[in-house]
Parts: structure tokens; C-alpha cells; sequence
């Protein structure tokens, strides 16, 4: 090699010091995971949703649902998930398996909203959750009740009613983590659809929705407008109105993917450094011949801030990452018995399958 650099041209040397400086970022960013988002067009097939004023919902949230793939697909840091692209029908257990298989980040499920009157009109986004307000607990009972066209649901959905309350208010709620992102990312989207679009503005709404409680990444149902009202009904067959909505959706997603895939990009390499220190201070505890016992509450791959909110009412919440996986800890004590008390608190507090860990379980 030093041979044939003493007679390579200057030129050349030149372009292969330019690759050699550049090569390290290149093949970090063939590594650089992407954003994986679902995009999920309600019904389908033999599941029309419904039908008033000559429009189908299964259509018209195909049409938003393409149209906002569309957009996203010039982000080459952005794989798309498409629950379907036709008019096909697609079971939501399904909807639900492609996502949590894809590991995406991101669900978003596009509906129209109807109701027996003609006069309601505007936008609304649902997130998991529970409440008993009947007028949305309706809504939930409908994008729910697809479940009866599924044959053996009995079995798949294990006798899960959509047409009883207290059936729907028994599904557990999201964990916290997901679902604050979830109404972040659903309070932009009607920004969006109230201050940019100027459409009615219905607000975010918790609801028990059996698509959003199986997939494990933070997501969203979005009813776009009331095909029942004449005046909505024109805007949603119309193209202006579904470019309109759907690009408002996308800069809603590029937004989420900004506000919260770049943090968990950059979570490995300052768990790591965060880590390393963690390290350094169990090698001199370690020299002292002193030991710290601490609390383990919970295990996550998603990256939560410590506050007292986040654990409920805890305070003194320490973090370490591991194998892909976040640990968070309660307290911290210099003897097992000192942390026994931390470990009822913590107990007390719901965190039934907690436990104690010493100095290098904790790191």
C-alpha cells in the first residue's frame, strides 16, 4: 500500500481522503433507524362505515389515508405502514397485528363521523382512554362494532360487547407514557384542522377503542367530519378537502416524529454515557466498600422523564438503559433494610411486583 500511494496522483489521494473523512457519517446514516408510522384508513371491503349525503366513509378515509402517504413518502427516514390500499376488508385485531409487528411508532386511524341529526358538523381525534360522556361513548361503540362482521369474534375478541358500556369501560387504559404522547399528537392535528383549515374544532377525546388499546405504540382515531351534514359532507368528497386534511395530518406526523423519535434516536448514546458515569460511581462506592440499595418499579423500552407524575406521585426517580430496555428506580438507601421502607411506599402506591436492587443491578 505505501508502494502504490507513492505513485497514486495527488488527485486521487485527494478523493480517498474525502471518502475515508466522510465514509464514518455515511454508514451512519445507512444504520439510522426510521420512523415507522401506521396508516390506517377505516373499514373496508364488506365494512362501509357510513354512508349518508352519497359518500362512504370507507372511502373517503382510503382517499386521506393515500393522500397523506403520499406526502410522507418524499421523507426517506420514514418507512409507511398501510393497514390497507384498496377496498378491501381488514379485521381490526389485524390493523392492530401489522402495527405492534412492524414495532411502528406511530398509529394513525382515519374516520368519518355520522350522527342521526344533519346538523352536527366539525373534526374530532379520540385517544385511548375511558369516559362515560355518552355522545362520544356512541362514537366509540360504532368504530367498535366492526368487531360482529369478523367471523369466530367471539373467540378472537373473547366476548368483548362494543354494544355494552360496561364492557367498554373495563378495557385497561394505555400506560401513561403512551398516552401522553398520544394527546399531544392529537391536539396538534385539531390545531391544525381549527386554526389552519378553519374547521370546527370538537376537540381530543379519551375513548375505550379496541384498535388503540391492542396496538402498543401511542395512537390516534381521527374522525375528519360528519358526513351526515350536507355542507361537511361536500367538503370531505371533495379534493380540495381531502388534500387539505390529509396535509394537515402529515405535518401533524412530521411534527410527532420531530417532538419524539428524535429524542429516542438520541436515547442510546446518552443512556450510555449516562451509564458510564453510573459505572464510575460503583467503582469508588466500590472502593469505600459502601453499597446503595435502591428500588426497581418498572421496565420499559420507552424513555420516561422522572417526575412524580410519571410514577405515580413518586418522588426521587432514578433511570438506567440496558439491552434496549429503560429501568426506572425508586429512592435509594445504604442498607437493605433501610430500603425495605421504599419498598412498601412503592408497593403502597400500586407498584405491586417491585423490588430491591443493589449497586450493579442498578446500573
Amino acid at each position: 500500500m505505501p508502494f502504490l500511494s507513492r505513485y497514486m496522483p495527488d488527485k486521487v489521494k485527494l478523493y480517498l481522503f474525502i471518502f475515508a473523512l466522510f465514509l464514518p457519517n455515511f454508514l451512519l446514516c445507512q444504520s439510522k433507524p426510521k420512523f415507522k408510522v401506521v396508516l390506517d384508513a377505516g373499514h373496508g371491503g364488506k365494512d362501509f362505515g357510513a354512508i349518508k349525503n352519497g359518500l362512504k366513509e370507507k372511502e373517503v378515509a382510503l382517499d386521506v389515508v393515500l393522500k397523506i402517504g403520499e406526502i410522507l413518502e418524499d421523507n426517506n427516514d420514514i418507512e409507511i405502514v398501510y393497514s390497507r390500499k384498496t377496498d378491501v376488508f381488514v379485521e381490526l385485531r389485524e390493523r392492530a397485528d401489522r402495527a405492534n409487528k412492524a414495532k411502528a411508532n406511530l398509529f394513525v386511524s382515519v374516520h368519518c363521523n355520522s350522527s342521526t341529526s344533519s346538523k352536527p358538523y366539525g373534526s374530532l381525534t379520540l385517544v385511548m382512554g375511558l369516559s362515560r360522556a355518552d355522545t362520544n361513548l356512541e362514537i366509540a361503540k360504532t368504530e367498535n362494532s366492526v368487531i360482529f362482521q369478523e367471523t369466530n369474534y367471539k373467540k378472537n375478541y373473547k366476548g368483548f360487547d362494543p354494544n355494552k358500556p360496561e364492557t367498554l369501560i373495563g378495557l385497561k387504559i394505555l400506560q401513561e407514557e403512551s398516552l401522553k404522547s398520544s394527546i399531544d399528537f392529537a391536539s396538534t392535528i385539531q390545531y391544525k384542522f381549527g386554526n389552519k383549515l378553519n374547521r370546527k374544532n370538537k376537540g381530543v377525546h379519551q375513548q375505550p377503542l379496541w384498535v388503540l388499546d391492542a396496538t402498543y405504540m401511542p395512537g390516534v382515531l381521527i374522525e375528519l367530519g360528519f358526513i351526515s351534514n350536507k355542507n361537511e359532507a361536500q367538503y370531505l368528497g371533495s379534493d380540495k378537502g381531502k388534500n387539505e386534511l390529509a396535509k394537515a395530518i402529515a405535518e401533524s406526523i412530521l411534527k410527532f416524529k420531530e417532538d419524539y423519535f428524535a429524542v429516542s434516536e438520541a436515547a442510546n448514546h446518552s443512556e450510555s454515557i449516562e451509564n458510564s458515569k453510573v459505572v464510575q460511581t460503583v467503582k469508588t462506592k466500590s472502593a469505600d466498600n459502601k453499597k446503595t440499595y435502591k428500588v426497581q418499579i418498572a421496565s420499559s423500552k420507552k424513555k420516561l422523564d422522572t417526575i412524580p407524575s410519571n410514577f405515580k406521585g413518586l418522588k426521587n426517580i432514578s433511570r438506567s438503559f440496558e439491552n434496549g430496555y429503560y429501568k426506572y428506580f425508586y429512592g435509594s438507601a445504604d442498607t437493605n433494610s433501610e430500603c425495605e421502607k421504599l419498598l412498601n411506599e412503592a408497593k403502597n402506591k400500586g407498584y405491586a411486583s417491585a423490588y430491591i436492587v443493589s449497586d450493579n443491578e442498578s446500573k
